[in-house]
């Protein structure tokens, strides 16, 4: 067979590397620029909701500031995190005002103490960003998929220093059981890149400490075991969990700056009720108590439902920061009942609840490599496994799609399960 300089694979394979790593070079310092101000904005309005308690009986009216603003550039309708996943599946748009609202009404919501995270902001500004700058080269459809995809994994490294998670997450995530190599080189060179200049501007990565580990004995992976059909059953109601309240509510209230007020007000009376604002914000200070062994037996319901209310009323920032801090919660939970290590317990118990509500089992494996520094890998293995298979097809995310059986090596394009979208 005979080549052209134009066709031949090598020729090729050096093209699209160059191309591709000046992509990144683009899409990473971007990604790591707009991550470290999105970052820094949170931790600034995070203190000081912790530091003037006051703020948070502002969050009804912050709520309807949101609706206000989503109305005003005409986005009610913006589907968010969903968006930004066909916009890679199906060639979709990523409309223009969609990175200005959600970096603006994600710091907002966290101002107010809702219970959202920051991954759906990431994911929809570093989408939104990979969006703009492929429209801005001409890149055709199939590049501005790839471009998305590598903006998305550039501010997602950004924010949580984990660039091998990212870059994953943000090709895994898309279609379960289809794996685009082709955006490898983007997105794991975006990722680091926006990871390291993330870091080089004081963004710190998200690391914990396992403290000892047992071994991986025939009882101790049993009981891990456990855990993972446990976490795989907690996937299935936090996702019916998040849905079911967002539609009733949307049913019930339709108007979403009503909405978004009554959401506001009834999580501040929950907040009064229970005497702490531990359950506000993204949870990661409850991270922390769960994996010290310090958090209440009930920490992962009160997360749930705070989280829940919040998806409902309309506030920005994502669902994977909280179902973490319930997963820790869980964890905790199941190690001091069980007679496991309550930190590794917890950690296994968040990586194994992303895993069962994102149906991303090599991401998850690659985020509790990061964020734990290799230990126990054993264990979050096999953690993952059970939580991934036995979560069945729900997702928090309405517009991912399966297009494998979980249970056998066959094509079938699935929808998810329980899914009215994703924030």
């Amino acid at each position: 067979m005979k080549y052209s300089l134009k066709t031949n694979p090598i020729t090729q394979s050096i093209r699209y590397l160059i191309k591709w790593s000046l992509f990144a070079l683009l899409a990473g310092g971007a990604g790591g620029l707009f991550g470290t101000i999105f970052a820094k904005a949170i931790k600034a309005v995070t203190s000081l909701r912790t530091d003037h308690n006051w703020i948070l009986y502002l969050l009804p009216l912050i709520g309807v500031l949101i609706a206000f603003l989503y109305r005003v550039f005409h986005e009610e309708k913006n589907r968010g995190t969903n968006m930004v996943l066909t916009a890679v599946s199906e060639g979709d748009d990523v409309t223009l005002a969609t990175g200005p609202l959600i970096f603006v009404s994600t710091i907002l919501s966290h101002l107010g103490g809702a219970s959202v995270g920051r991954e759906g902001a990431a994911l929809q500004l570093g989408g939104w960003m990979g969006r703009r700058f492929g429209e801005l080269l001409h890149f055709n459809d199939d590049d501005r998929r790839i471009a998305v995809m590598s903006g998305m994994s550039a501010v997602f490294a950004a924010l949580f220093g984990t660039p091998v998670a990212a870059s994953i997450f943000c090709i895994e995530v898309v279609r379960i059981g289809v794996f685009h190599y082709v955006a490898l080189i983007p997105c794991v060179f975006s990722a680091f890149i926006g990871s390291g200049l993330a870091r080089l501007m004081g963004v710190e990565p998200e690391i914990y400490a396992l403290g000892s580990i047992p071994e991986a004995n025939a009882l101790e992976l049993s009981k891990v075991s456990v855990l993972g059909l446990l976490c795989a059953l907690l996937s299935i109601l936090l996702i019916v969990t998040f849905h079911s309240i967002a539609d009733h509510i949307h049913k019930l209230i339709p108007n979403a700056i009503l909405r978004a007020a009554a959401a506001g007000c009834l999580i501040v009376l929950l907040t009064k009720l229970i005497g702490t604002e531990i359950y506000s914000g993204a949870g990661s200070e409850l991270i922390n108590l769960a994996m010290e062994g310090k958090a209440s037996s009930a920490s992962f319901l009160l997360k749930l439902l705070f989280t829940a209310l919040a998806i409902a009323g309309g506030f920005k920032g994502g669902e994977i920061v909280p179902t973490l801090s319930i997963g820790a919660c869980f964890g905790a939970l199941f190690g001091t009942l069980a007679g496991f290590p309550v930190p590794l317990s917890a950690a296994l118990g968040m990586i194994a609840l992303f895993a069962g509500t994102t149906n991303c089992p090599i991401a998850s494996l690659m985020i509790a490599m990061e964020m734990f520094q290799g230990a126990g890998l054993p264990f979050f293995a096999v953690a993952v496994t059970i939580s991934f298979v036995l979560s069945g097809y729900y997702s928090l995310y309405g517009s991912q799609r399966f297009a494998f059986s979980k249970t056998g090596i066959k094509v079938e394009e699935r929808k998810p399960q329980g899914s009215s979208g994703g924030r």
